[in-house]
């Protein structure tokens, strides 16, 4: 098995306006995915994502804005530690590519950067599985919560 490239696509009831908004913004993103989102969504931000309780031995994971065009595309970088700068080598890469269809949007995901991380192979496959899992999780959660949001264009 290829552990480089994870790859999902979705379509969602709404514009590619309002679905930039949900996968780049922080108080949109903590609905569907991590606990707890602090970053601003302009490139070269950095910040963090939480996963459980931050107090009780939730996972505080490093982020940072490496593209935001919106209503296009939005990427970070992730995984990184905390005290270095997000790079290709020390970080995943993940993008949402969106595209208008129909009365809605296409939206590709894309996280790489696991060959370049230099795990052992063991590692690699364990930290490729758990990824896959996660957005296999996360990302169906995302329409219905666009589905739950009263804006109107």
């Amino acid at each position: 098995m290829e552990f480089g490239t994870i790859e999902r696509e979705i379509y969602v009831e709404a514009s590619p306006e309002i679905v930039f908004e949900v996968v780049s913004s922080p108080d949109h993103l903590k609905q569907w995915w991590p606990d707890d989102a602090r970053y601003d969504p302009t490139p070269g931000s950095a910040g963090e994502i939480v996963f459980g309780d931050r107090d009780a031995g939730g996972a505080v994971v490093p982020f940072t804005v490496v593209e935001a065009r919106p209503p296009r595309t939005f990427s970070f970088r992730w995984t990184h530690p905390a005290d270095e700068v997000a790079a290709e080598g020390n970080s995943l890469l993940v993008t949402f590519d969106l595209t208008p269809s129909g009365g809605g949007t296409l939206l590709k995901m894309t996280e790489t950067g696991f060959r370049e991380m230099g795990w052992e192979v063991a590692v690699l496959e364990q930290q490729y599985q758990e990824h896959v899992t996660g957005w296999d999780f996360y990302l169906p959660r995302l329409a219905p919560y666009v589905a739950t949001l009263q804006v109107r264009p």
